[in-house]
């Protein structure tokens, strides 16, 4: 497949149909979580708020959907993230936001960091060894080697927004 699709090409618009799905499915996803952004990991996102992310994903899906690589990528990315979204997002709301946070950083003041910290390495790696696979095995091929990736991203950005929430955490002191 080419590098770039003609804009407004069927190509593009499949594109531009998974990418507005998939983020939408992670916008979704993070409003059924935390509505008011209180547990968004992501502090980006959590800046920019509701209204500054709606409106820039959309340039972002349109740009993007020019480029299948990247496409594939952010589609796998967010589909993951939203996913993990909804796993505990019934948990979130139950406890609302700020109780849940609370009941978290207590958790993490009982348990231990080395343990927490263990688990969260041998999820991503394990995550991010079939990332790797993809992307070696699938070659030139669209489809393998962009999931690779994102898998690869996704656990990327595990680690990462797990660590500084922990961090946050930490420095809160408890």
């Amino acid at each position: 497949m080419a590098e770039t699709v003609p804009l407004w090409s069927a190509d593009y618009f499949v594109f531009l149909a998974l990418l507005v799905f998939s983020r939408g499915m992670d916008f979704l996803s993070t409003w059924v979580a935390t509505p008011h952004l209180v547990l968004e990991g992501n502090p980006i996102a959590k800046w920019l708020g509701w209204k500054w992310s709606a409106l820039i994903n959309p340039v972002i899906c349109m740009f993007c959907a020019m480029l299948p690589i990247p496409t594939v990528v952010v589609v796998t990315t967010s589909l993951l993230v939203a996913a993990r979204n909804f796993q505990g997002a019934w948990l979130m709301r139950t406890l609302g936001e700020h109780n849940y946070r609370h009941w978290m950083s207590a958790q993490l003041a009982i348990g231990s960091r080395r343990l927490l910290i263990l688990c969260l390495l041998a999820q991503t790696t394990l995550i991010a060894i079939i990332g790797a696979g993809l992307v070696w095995f699938g070659g030139n091929l669209l489809v393998p080697a962009g999931v690779g990736l994102g898998l690869l991203v996704y656990a990327f950005a595990v680690l990462l927004y797990s660590l500084l929430s922990l961090a946050r955490c930490s420095s809160r002191g408890g």
